[in-house]
Formats: structure tokens, C-alpha cells, sequence
């Protein structure tokens, strides 16, 4: 059950457009289906009532005239009365055993048309397994046709035999054989299950666009507020409850952009406030006479100084305002690693990348982590590779690497990779944070693993398409 369910959603198609067209063609089939062998046993109950009603009437009257007429006449009646399909013969004993349990209707006409509701009668009816029946002779030329398609259908022949009690006490013994027709498909049957085909796929494909088209826009709409992108509010349209979830996303990007805007505009003041006594705190130390003490207080302003336009910087979401633009990554990259210096810093050989980003936003992050390395590695090994949709940067150094459990930690906010608060040694923290937040605006991620014999990897993911 588990295999046949497991096959069966793979054979599914997985857009709900595809979906519903093939659950409305599955009812189609399956009411169509059935409704083709109900029709097909009406018709084929049909069919065999007229055939045996007609050799029923055809022996009513042979029987009435083998009644009143001489017995050296009946051979002459018999041989007329026979014919291809439908044999006569005069015994003392009926061929017909019983009566079967749907000959009612042919027992009814006989007597109806001798007028004798108290005539022995029996009528059997049985179908039979054999070849397919050649064609006999004497058919003719226009019913050669039928009986050719009736074989070709697998046509299931049924015997009727009747046997009627005459009047000098023996019996009338009539034998046919008549074809219980096969399904026939015919161009005329099968053009209006064509045109609802059609119709039903149409009516699908129209619906699905009333569901996909709008669930697909708040897709885009999604992915576009998670990466920092102004968006318009997404239009209401499809079904109500796609129109409610559209309507609850609107509120909600509208809610989230107040919100960054809010605390941008908050920081900035902030910063604004900060700078002025820190400023002033460097004039008064310039001022002062040099000693360790007047040293050592200019250092701690200049380090709350760079503190506070990281953190300005890190809270304005950089990634978030620049536009976007096509760039080469290889280009890119190879510019700052000349910026590093050859000796700390190399490239491997790749072709051209060229990619939709964001070129200062992206170009800072690679920088941090291209410091990182060189800072806390010795050296940074960068290489440029493609995977189908995806553009991976790789930076490598040959540091002593990270504990497992500090590899997702370090991405925190301020957190420093060495313990000691000299910047020209750890920063403030906030290098590989930002990093990380404009990899993730332009929908990429950031992973950070130790390199097998020593040395630590920042692997960088970045979809190929536009952010």
C-alpha cells in the first residue's frame, strides 16, 4: 500500500494546477467508465430482446402454420422458414430442456400471437463459448460489414432454443444463434467525451489560474520581503480565502517595513547623539598633554567610536537599499584579492559569473570574510564555483579553525573570534554579522566548516537568478 501510494504521488503532478486537472479527468474517466458499461448493458439487453423476440414471433407463426397445414407440406414449410441464422426442425421430443429465467418475454409473444395462453412452451437461453462464428452463407452483402465488426469486438454469441408443442403432439424445435454486441467505439461516440475533455481541462486550467496566479505572486511577494526589497501591496484577486491570506500579507509587510523604518530613523538619531560627545571627548584628549592615561582614554573613543558606526551600519540593513545590478563575481572577487595582496590572499582560475546582486552590499561582505580569513588564518584561498541555480564561494585559511560548537555563534552580533578587545586584532564583532545579512538579503546562505588537516571554510550560496 505504502509502494502503490509512493508511485502514485509520484505520477502526480505537483503544481495545483496540474493537480486539479488530473483529480477532474480521474472523476471524468471513472463517471464516464461507468456510465459507458451501464449503457453498454442496456444496449447490449436491448439487442437481445429484439433478436430473440423476432425469433420468437418468426416460430409462433411457423408453429400455426405447421398446425393447419397437411403433414406431407411440412418439409416445404420448414425449408422456408429456415434461413442462415435460424433453424427449423419437426420432432417427437422438445430440444429445449427448461425454461431460463429471462425467457419470460418470449414465452409471453408466443402465446400472445397463438392465442393460446395454456401452450406447452420452453424456451432456453444460454450463451456460449466458441470461435468466433464465420460468416454463413447466404448473409447478405450489407450485413457482412456488422458481422465482421461484432467479431473483431469480441462479440459473446447467445443460444436461444425454443421448442412449442404442436397440435398432432409432437414438437417444433427452432435453433438461432445471435451475437451479444462487444463496446463499439465509434467516432460519433467518442467526439462528445472529446469535447468534455476539453471542456473539463479548460474549466481546470481557468480555475488554476484563479488559485496559482495570486498564490504565486504572494510567493514572490514573500521571498521579496525576506530579502529586503520595497514591494508594492499584492493586488486581491482568486477565491476568498486567497484573497484573505493576500490581505493578511499586505498588513503584515506593512507592519514589518514601519517597523525597520522606524528603528532606522531611531539608530540614526542615536548615532547622531553619540557622535557629538565623542567628538567632543577627542577634542578635550587632543588638547590634554600626552601621558599613558590621555592614550589610553583617545583609544577607548576611537574604539566606541568605531562601535557605533558598525553598529549604525549593521542596523540600516546596508544590503537593504542599494539596487540591484548585474555584476561579474569572478571580476569582483579578483579585485579584492589584489586589494589584499597577493602574498595573503589568491584566487583559483574561473570563468566569468556574472550575477544580479547587489555590487557594494555584496562586495563589503566578501571583503569581511576575505579579512577574516587573512586576519585570523594567515591567508585566504578563494575559489568560484557553479551547481544548477546556485553560484558557491568558497574562502580558506589555514588557521588553527573553530570549535563545532562556536560555528554558528560567531554570526552573532559582537561576538569575536579572539578573546582580547584589540582591534587590530578581533574588531568589534560585527564583520561576519553583516556578512551574513546581506548574503541572506539576496537569498543566499553562509556557512562556516573546519577544513579537513587544519584551517577553517566559509562556504557562501547564492541563487543565480535576480534578487
Amino acid at each position: 500500500m505504502i509502494l502503490l501510494r509512493n508511485f502514485l504521488y509520484r505520477l502526480m503532478p505537483q503544481s495545483v494546477g496540474g493537480q486539479l486537472l488530473a483529480m477532474l479527468l480521474l472523476a471524468l474517466a471513472m463517471t464516464q467508465g461507468l456510465g459507458l458499461i451501464l449503457l453498454t448493458d442496456e444496449r447490449n439487453r436491448a439487442v437481445r430482446a429484439a433478436l430473440g423476440l423476432e425469433a420468437a414471433g418468426r416460430a409462433a407463426n411457423v408453429a400455426l402454420l405447421l398446425d393447419d397445414a397437411p403433414t406431407d407440406l411440412r418439409p416445404e414449410i420448414l425449408r422456408s422458414a429456415n434461413s442462415p441464422l435460424v433453424r427449423f426442425e419437426v420432432g417427437s421430443g422438445p430440444k429445449a430442456m427448461h425454461n431460463s429465467a429471462d425467457a419470460a418475454p418470449f414465452l409471453d409473444q408466443i402465446r400472445e400471437i397463438l392465442g393460446q395462453p395454456n401452450r406447452e412452451i420452453l424456451a432456453d437461453i444460454h450463451a456460449r463459448a466458441m470461435n468466433p462464428l464465420a460468416i454463413p452463407d447466404g448473409v447478405p452483402a450489407a450485413m457482412r460489414p456488422m458481422h465482421e465488426a461484432m467479431m473483431a469486438a469480441h462479440a459473446e454469441p447467445v443460444e436461444l432454443t425454443l421448442s412449442i408443442r404442436l397440435a398432432k403432439g409432437d414438437w417444433l424445435n427452432v435453433r438461432t444463434m445471435f451475437i451479444r454486441p462487444g463496446l463499439q467505439l465509434s467516432p460519433q461516440a467518442l467526439l462528445p467525451l472529446l469535447l468534455m475533455v476539453v471542456a473539463v481541462a479548460l474549466v481546470a486550467w481557468v480555475t488554476a489560474r484563479r488559485i496559482v496566479g495570486p498564490m504565486s505572486a504572494l510567493a514572490v511577494g514573500a521571498d521579496r520581503l525576506g530579502r529586503g526589497l520595497d514591494a508594492n501591496p499584492l493586488p486581491l484577486t482568486g477565491p476568498s480565502e486567497v484573497r484573505d491570506t493576500t490581505q493578511a500579507f499586505n498588513r503584515m509587510q506593512d507592519r514589518l517595513t514601519r517597523f525597520v523604518a522606524e528603528r532606522t530613523h531611531m539608530l540614526a538619531a542615536l548615532s547622531h547623539d553619540l557622535r557629538s560627545p565623542l567628538t567632543a571627548m577627542r577634542l578635550r584628549i587632543e588638547m590634554l598633554d600626552e601621558t599613558e592615561d590621555s592614550v589610553r582614554l583617545k583609544t577607548l573613543v576611537e574604539e566606541m567610536q568605531a562601535m557605533v558606526e558598525a553598529t549604525l551600519e549593521f542596523a540600516r540593513g546596508v544590503a537593504k537599499t542599494e539596487p540591484a545590478a548585474m555584476v561579474d563575481l569572478a571580476a569582483m572577487l579578483g579585485e579584492l584579492v589584489r586589494d589584499v595582496g597577493g602574498d595573503r590572499a589568491s584566487l583559483a582560475l574561473s570563468l566569468p559569473v556574472p550575477t544580479m546582486v547587489r555590487p557594494h552590499a555584496l562586495n563589503r561582505a566578501l571583503r569581511n570574510l576575505i579579512d577574516n580569513a587573512v586576519r585570523y588564518g594567515g591567508v585566504a584561498e578563494v575559489s568560484l564555483m557553479q551547481e544548477p541555480g546556485i553560484t558557491v564561494i568558497m574562502v580558506s585559511d589555514k588557521g588553527p579553525g573553530l570549535p563545532e560548537d562556536q560555528l554558528e555563534a560567531v554570526f552573532e552580533p559582537f561576538v569575536r573570534l579572539e578573546g582580547s578587545r584589540n582591534r587590530d586584532t578581533g574588531g568589534v564583532g560585527l564583520g561576519l554579522a553583516i556578512a551574513r545579512t546581506i548574503i541572506q538579503a539576496h537569498g543566499g546562505t553562509i556557512q562556516l566548516r573546519n577544513r579537513t588537516g587544519g584551517g577553517l571554510s566559509a562556504v557562501v550560496r547564492l541563487p543565480t537568478g535576480q534578487v
